[in-house]
């Protein structure tokens, strides 16, 4: 490929309240612009369209973690030795202590228990009728997830709170994310108290962590950082998921009644939830060494933003790719990411996600708006945050009464 000379400039702020709330149409201009966009405001290389996005992800050794995936040098600082932020032996080591704990064959045993937790959830929503849909997409998530990670019942509260300002102090140094900086810092030292007083659970995940630090196979350190890197991705992520789930339900009655018609569709519905709504909006990677992309010279150390949500979104990947369809085959979406850092959770995601979606399907006839929804205002998170929605019951079949 001809190596390019000139690179196309985008001068909007990617990470303003405005942006962050409607961010389609950045995206969009983004796309039109080319494959890589230089981001005046954030010094950084933006990668708008898909097959750029996957050739990154799936190039580890070029296009590395361990310089930190956000988008500021405090962070990128702060993060050194989580599993999100490493690469190589490191990351697989990290990585291969809590995998067992995220199999299919390990979530296998889960299954019935996330289904049941599903079904009262779906059960108390159809009772109250007219809800905050978002309350309700928090609700599966928080009872399973900190129960997987272990940690303690005592300061769940503030487990959202937390894990929404990890996910800011991802992007630039702005205003939001210095506004939750101190939310993130509760969350570490509170991690480092769980681990000083080994309060995790039994059987958890944070309890072969310690298992494992007693053994010397990581460092005491690191055990309070890779609980947070499980836990926030899991809740934040799943959360949005079935939130833009219920969203998206309402909004489209037409792809309500297929799956309803058609409950088989739950898995390819959950791929076109988060190819249409990417929970994630992007991380960055460093450039190891001098390379190029799309005929786009890059020099050792540029920082290259993959914008998971555009990619999902790029017309040269996707048939009519604004239209939301649950029969479209979305698998190879890049919402959970690609490659050796592909999301470790994405199968517990599924699964919850998958059993809120049966539940409802089962219980529920139709799915309204009952409000004007609102987004989150977050720099990686792609939520909303208020949903309100009516849930119109299934009527029980005669034979049933």
């Amino acid at each position: 490929m001809p190596i390019r000379t000139e690179i196309p400039v985008y001068h909007p702020d990617l990470y303003s309240a405005s942006a962050i709330r409607d961010t389609y149409p950045h995206y969009a201009a983004l796309r039109h612009l080319g494959p890589v966009v230089w981001l005046s405001k954030h010094k950084v290389y933006a990668l708008p369209r898909y097959a750029e996005c996957k050739q990154v992800l799936l190039n580890d050794e070029t296009f590395v973690s361990s310089g930190g995936v956000a988008l500021n040098p405090v962070t990128n600082r702060m993060g050194q030795g989580t599993t999100l932020f490493s690469d190589g032996d490191d990351h697989a080591r990290r990585r291969s202590l809590l995998a067992h704990r995220l199999t299919p064959r390990a979530l296998r045993t889960m299954k019935d228990t996330v289904d049941q937790q599903a079904v009262a959830v779906v059960a108390a929503a159809v009772a109250q009728r007219t809800v905050d849909a978002v309350e309700v997409a928090m609700a599966l998530p928080m009872s399973v997830v900190p129960d997987l990670v272990g940690w303690p019942r005592q300061g769940r509260e503030h487990l959202l709170r937390w894990a929404g300002a990890t996910f800011d102090a991802l992007g630039p140094l702005n205003c939001q994310a210095v506004r939750t900086l101190p939310a993130s810092v509760g969350m570490l030292r509170y991690a480092r108290g769980v681990v000083r007083d080994r309060s995790v659970l039994d059987s958890s995940l944070g309890h072969d962590l310690l298992r494992a630090a007693d053994e010397g196979r990581i460092m005491p350190a690191e055990c309070a950082t890779m609980m947070i890197d499980y836990l926030a991705p899991s809740l934040d992520t799943t959360i949005s998921a079935i939130s833009s789930a219920l969203h998206l339900f309402a909004t489209h009655p037409e792809q309500w009644r297929l799956l309803k018609a058609d409950p088989d569709l739950v898995a390819n519905a959950v791929n076109e939830v988060v190819r249409y709504e990417s929970p994630i909006r992007g991380f960055s990677r460093t450039a190891a060494h001098d390379t190029e992309l799309a005929g786009i010279p890059l020099p050792k150390g540029s920082r290259v933003l993959v914008l998971y949500g555009s990619a999902n979104r790029d017309p040269l990947e996707w048939d009519d790719p604004d239209t939301f369809d649950i029969r479209r085959d979305a698998a190879r979406q890049l919402g959970f990411g690609q490659g050796t850092h592909g999301c470790a959770g994405q199968g517990l995601a599924r699964m919850e996600t998958s059993a809120m979606l049966r539940a409802l399907v089962e219980k529920v006839d139709r799915i309204e708006p009952a409000g004007p929804p609102e987004w989150a205002l977050n720099n990686v998170i792609h939520r909303l945050e208020r949903l309100p929605l009516e849930f119109i019951p299934a009527q029980t079949p005669p034979h049933a009464l």
